[in-house]
């Protein structure tokens, strides 16, 4: 697989700065997208080197550390979006989140892939760091969508907007695939030189987990916060 150079990484800079002086300019935020920029940068390389260690002890006690890390900084980033930030609420994300990524991870490892091992950290860090990530983002879009609607209308009915808004980017990306987009991961495959037709078995996997994922925590969560209404 082809081998990029710093410097032609850095390329990749040039058309953020473009975005960055517009965001500047028209939402008077200046740091954002330089502070979320340079964290992703920090993050990728430290978890590059852990992922190396992670791979090579496989330690389950360790891979049973860093998917409930996980599970509780997307419950961290998605309680953000909300003005709701007490403990009770913490603890309702929290048990979606887990509640959907348990029952994804046990169905892909146990049962699609077929592992040897139960715990095969080259499989099981990466699975669960896009199913976290995505429920994170559905359950953010729900809780934000469901906050502003339920000043004006009933819970079912902000519970109903809520619910269509958060799937509307899974659904969208289940039409589009093959058509518009070749998915991250068949793209990664391809490059390293897989089978296309078996990178498309990978990819079916994953955009069925991405739309199973996101609603399944997204329902969790609302029959959790329905309690509070009855």
């Amino acid at each position: 697989m082809q081998t990029i150079s710093f410097f032609n990484l850095s390329l990749t800079l040039i058309p953020l700065i473009f975005v960055w002086y517009f965001y500047k300019k028209w939402t008077k935020e200046s740091s954002e997208i330089i502070y979320s920029t340079f964290r992703m940068l920090i993050q990728l390389i430290a978890i590059g080197y852990l992922l190396l260690f992670i791979f090579e002890t496989k330690n389950i006690f360790l891979g049973l550390f860093i998917v409930f890390f996980m599970m509780s900084i997307s419950t961290w980033i998605s309680l953000r979006v909300t003005k709701d930030k007490s403990i009770q609420h913490y603890k309702q994300i929290f048990i979606a989140i887990a509640t959907s990524g348990i029952i994804h991870l046990i169905l892909i490892i146990g049962f699609v892939l077929e592992l040897e091992s139960f715990y095969e950290p080259r499989f099981v860090i990466p699975i669960a760091g896009m199913i976290f990530a995505n429920t994170m983002n559905a359950l953010s879009l729900a809780i934000e969508r469901f906050e502003k609607e339920r000043t004006r209308i009933s819970y079912e009915k902000a519970r109903e907007v809520a619910f269509k808004a958060c799937m509307i980017p899974q659904i969208n990306s289940l039409l589009a695939v093959g058509l518009v987009a070749l998915p991250g991961m068949m793209t990664g495959q391809i490059l390293s030189g897989v089978d296309p037709l078996i990178a498309v078995r990978y990819q079916i996997m994953i955009m069925t987990m991405v739309l199973s994922s996101a609603g399944i925590s997204t329902i969790v969560y609302f029959l959790l916060k329905g309690k509070e209404n009855e």
